[in-house]
């Protein structure tokens, strides 16, 4: 990589740091969520609960992916260029559409809803869920048009407040609902419980960040003093044609502004629609070869519940940290890219690329330290050790791998995007139903496939970006991160035998911090060592 300057607090930075505490504390929730479900549906019906997962997940492809990248790159654009009519036009416009089409969609699922439970997922029991996610259909791609709106604008604390109280209220649902149910209830009951909170959340999130949204347009109304390009023009003819103040552009046609959001969306959503069929494919074939390695169908379920609802959700957590800087680097490399300014682009694509390195070793150094501890801290369970320490390697190829898809997508790479991605989501269709099917690998095989494939992804999306952006990565930096590594190592074994007397809470507290802050702060002392000398 090439080397990076000082780091300076620049907008770039304040924001993703607004939305790492946000989604710090939205992941935090979230995961205090998955932990209530692990502890009321047992590994059992938290396998039931992964299985119904990805069939929601490719609904949701069906009905929002794409929807709060598109937004956002357009709400930029029109923001920057002070468009209001075409910007607000636009909102107006998909929101209607968009309605109208998720509308059908969930009306379908209502209907055919057991059918999708006895003939997709193959288990009964997750019908009563599946009616449940209906409502979810229509709440989440409106909640995505007013999230787009709000990032394009940069206006980040209004969605992370909102994200908060969202996840906050889910678990107060949960908790409210199952506290009705009896005590040893079929799992079928409390997985319906689960996906009925999510309906809630999303519902209370969509009606918030509408009331945002309105107050918003109104606050933006007022102080430029128009309403639509017509408006404008008299407003300018009035004021002395201070166009250096409020441009408006070109007035566009509904069908055009519809069009414009499309081109984006919809390579993003054909994507998401045959990455997440496949995912799902693989979520479904995964019990089955399971079964046919030689667990019972049971124990099958709870082998996925143990590693993928309970192991890969504690070593995933910090990617929250990665999340938020791309969700502030989409927008903000559109503009770069629009403006010809592509230094300014390699420079921010390189910081985001060096913080996931940062983040995912950290991780990994943690969860091959004290897997222990973090299964009993956040699962109560001592049987998660060789599943967390397993996927160490795992979140570290991944936490790096994913952010080039975001880096292709601000690039305006949405084929090649869409290429990459059904390349792995084939790739690790493939490799769960060889690797799965061997006995001595069973779960193992499936967290093997998923580091494969995302190894895979990384060196496709590198060579791509690499063809618009230069991205260098020399010795210098290598050996910056290995050292790095080694004296966060080192740091953490020191305090875990330090604390290793204390409650496991306080040691794994006392671990995490010192790996990240020895990880961050050793990382940029020795980057500049050895470039100073």
């Amino acid at each position: 990589m090439r080397r990076i300057s000082a780091v300076h607090i620049d907008k770039f930075y304040k924001d993703s740091l607004i939305l790492t505490l946000s989604n710090m504390t939205t992941g935090t929730i979230a995961f205090i969520f998955s932990i209530i479900l692990s502890r009321e549906l047992g590994a059992e019906g938290l396998g039931l609960f992964g299985l119904i997962s990805p069939v929601y997940g490719f609904l949701l492809c069906l009905t929002s992916d794409g929807l709060i990248t598109a937004i956002s790159r357009t709400s930029a654009l029109y923001h920057s260029r002070k468009e209001l009519s075409n910007l607000y036009r636009t909102i107006s416009t998909v929101f209607v559409f968009v309605l109208l089409y998720v509308s059908c969609v969930a009306f379908l699922v209502l209907v055919c809803h057991n059918i999708i439970a006895i003939h997709i997922v193959r288990d009964a029991r997750a019908a009563g869920a599946i009616m449940m996610l209906c409502p979810a259909l229509i709440f989440v791609p409106m909640s995505a048009i007013l999230k787009g709106y709000f990032y394009g604008l940069g206006q980040y604390k209004t969605t992370a407040s909102v994200d908060i109280f969202e996840k906050l209220l889910r678990v107060i649902v949960l908790l409210s609902a199952i506290s009705f149910v009896s005590p040893g209830s079929e799992v079928s009951k409390t997985v319906t419980i689960a996906f009925l909170a999510l309906a809630v959340g999303e519902l209370v999130s969509m009606t918030l960040l509408f009331i945002c949204y309105r107050m918003r347009k109104s606050k933006m109304i007022r102080e430029f003093g128009i309403t639509s390009n017509r408006s404008f023009a008299n407003a300018t003819k009035m004021a002395g044609n201070t166009l250096n103040k409020i441009r408006s552009g070109r007035s566009k046609s509904r069908i055009q502004l519809m069009f414009d959001v499309l081109v984006v969306s919809v390579p993003l959503g054909v994507e998401g629609i045959l990455a997440s069929s496949i995912s799902a494919i693989s979520a479904l074939v995964l019990p089955r070869r399971l079964v046919s390695a030689g667990f019972t169908y049971s124990e099958a379920l709870a082998m996925i519940g143990r590693f993928g609802g309970m192991a890969l959700n504690i070593t995933t957590l910090p990617y929250i940290i990665v999340s938020s800087m791309l969700t502030v680097l989409v927008p903000e490399l559109s503009l770069h890219i629009s403006k010809r300014n592509f230094w300014a682009a390699e420079e921010r694509i390189t910081q985001v690329l060096r913080m996931a390195a940062l983040v995912g070793i950290s991780t990994a150094i943690i969860c091959l330290q004290i897997p222990e501890t973090l299964g009993v801290v956040f699962y109560r369970r001592n049987d998660l050790a060789g599943m967390i320490r397993f996927s160490a390697p795992i979140c570290l190829i991944m936490f790096i791998a994913l952010p080039s898809y975001g880096i292709l997508n601000a690039l305006g790479k949405q084929n090649t995007f869409l290429k990459h991605s059904l390349i792995h989501s084939a790739l690790g269709l493939l490799l769960t139903f060889i690797l799965v099917g061997i006995p001595t690998l069973n779960i193992y095989g499936h967290g093997s496939s998923i580091m494969l494939a995302y190894l895979a992804s990384l060196i496709l999306n590198i060579k791509e970006i690499k063809k618009i952006c230069e991205i260098k990565a020399d010795c210098h930096d290598v050996i910056s991160l290995l050292l790095s590594a080694v004296l966060a190592w080192l740091a953490s074994e020191f305090i875990g035998n330090l604390t290793g007397a204390a409650h496991p809470l306080i040691r794994t507290a006392a671990i995490v911090i010192t790996c990240f802050l020895t990880m961050f702060a050793s990382s940029r002392l020795v980057n500049n060592c050895l470039h100073e000398s």
